[in-house]
């Protein structure tokens, strides 16, 4: 995969609760969909996307600059997480040294597993809420 900048490696967020749906375990195939202003959103359970339908600009401003670390996958705010240079682009990750040198290992298998190449079974095994 060429890297061209930090768009490549993104991760779907459920807007409502904050978490990755990788962490979860959450295909985007099976991952609840919803449109709005134009712009397609991925959720982790309906629940979840019945709340976000009330008051959409609230949970999507509560989102605004969170990354996921692609090897804990934890989500953090951008502010919050160290910026590690790879393929000319910097790979945020949550601060944790074992994180960054075991990304450094095997860089590809985490960023395929990040953006959804490689299927996960996550915390819940496609199980949530």
């Amino acid at each position: 995969m060429n890297l061209k900048n930090n768009n490549d490696i993104k991760t779907n967020i459920c807007p409502t609760c904050g978490c990755s749906l990788v962490r979860l375990g959450i295909s985007e195939k099976s991952a609840t969909k919803i449109s709005h202003n134009g712009q397609s959103y991925s959720f982790c359970c309906s629940g979840c996307a019945e709340l976000f339908e009330k008051d959409a600009e609230k949970y999507i401003k509560e989102i605004e600059g969170i990354v996921v670390c692609p090897i804990c996958l934890a989500e953090k705010q951008i502010e919050q997480t160290t910026k590690v240079p790879h393929n000319g682009i910097e790979i945020p990750f949550c601060r944790c040294p074992h994180c960054i040198s075991t990304f450094k290992e095997n860089p590809q298998y985490y960023i395929d597993r990040l953006v959804g190449k490689i299927a996960y079974k996550g915390l819940f095994n496609d199980l949530c809420c």
